[in-house]
């Protein structure tokens, strides 16, 4: 499958902003599953100053503004052509060795609740449990945008029995840990069902299963990852994979709008014409 795919962020601050440095984790590389056939990252207002690889094998784009800005705006665009291999992403490449990803962050610590959540989860093999917990988590939290934030936790999002993608990945990043299996974290971009524009990208888990390598997990659909997905950036948690992060000094507060579509270039041409 083809995907187009166009995302665009936009920070306006409160009042001109002096100075900024950003990571951007926009770029998706060619891999198992996927390859990206062109893709261009663009931003207004900011200067790009380098681009790299990090210890999870992420893209970085590192950006800065430095002067008076009363906005930011950063277009990813592109296609990429995908595979569906049923969630198996492979073998585990880069600099991070693979115990790393049984370290627990702030975010995926698994409590109290996360071990009550894997007291029902059984199989008789790690891939079976990873798709027992898969299961538990979305039938035990809602997907309900507004009830949980960039910072909020595992144990939280449980304790609310609802939150969004990036909630039920870090739950069930917290539950794979806790069974001793390496998890990681996964940002990226999924093209809907009906629905080529959306808020904001996507996010699911990836577990290490013997024999198979790394295999997502995408609890808030309750779906292994297929020909729908790219992924943009893995890392403990969402801290490591968020699309862009970074530090401002002198301004004090911002608007933040993000506006992502996803669409199959059949849907595109369809859309084109119509």
């Amino acid at each position: 499958m083809k995907l187009t795919i166009s995302h665009i962020t936009e920070y306006r601050y409160d009042e001109p902003a002096q100075f900024s440095l950003q990571r951007l984790r926009l770029t998706p590389l060619t891999g198992i599953g996927q390859t990206v056939v062109d893709w261009k990252l663009t931003v207004e207002g900011a200067k790009p100053e380098v681009e790299y690889d990090d210890q999870f094998g992420n893209r970085i784009t590192l950006v800065s503004l430095d002067g008076q800005q009363d906005a930011t705006r950063i277009i990813a665009s592109g296609e990429v052509e995908t595979q569906d291999l049923n969630g198996v992403v492979g073998s585990h490449l880069g600099f991070a060795p693979l115990w790393l990803y049984l370290r627990e962050t702030p975010r995926t610590k698994a409590g109290k609740l996360t071990k009550d959540l894997l007291r029902g989860i059984s199989g008789d093999s790690e891939l079976t449990r990873m798709h027992a917990l898969m299961a538990a988590i979305h039938k035990t939290v809602e997907y309900k945008p507004g009830t949980s934030d960039t910072e909020t936790t595992a144990e939280q999002a449980l304790e609310r029995k609802s939150g969004v993608c990036q909630d039920h990945a870090h739950i069930f990043i917290a539950g794979a840990r806790a069974l001793q299996i390496p998890a990681r974290y996964v940002s990226g971009y999924l093209m809907m069902d009906g629905k080529n524009e959306q808020a904001a990208t996507h996010a699911w888990a990836e577990a290490h299963i013997p024999g198979l390598g790394w295999v997502g997990f995408d609890p808030a659909n309750d779906v292994c990852p297929d020909a729908r997905y790219v992924r943009l950036a893995t890392g403990l948690c969402y801290r490591d994979a968020a699309p862009v992060s970074g530090m401002r000094i002198g301004t004090p507060g911002e608007t933040l709008t993000v506006k992502v579509s996803v669409a199959s270039q059949g849907q595109s041409q369809s859309q084109s014409q119509s």
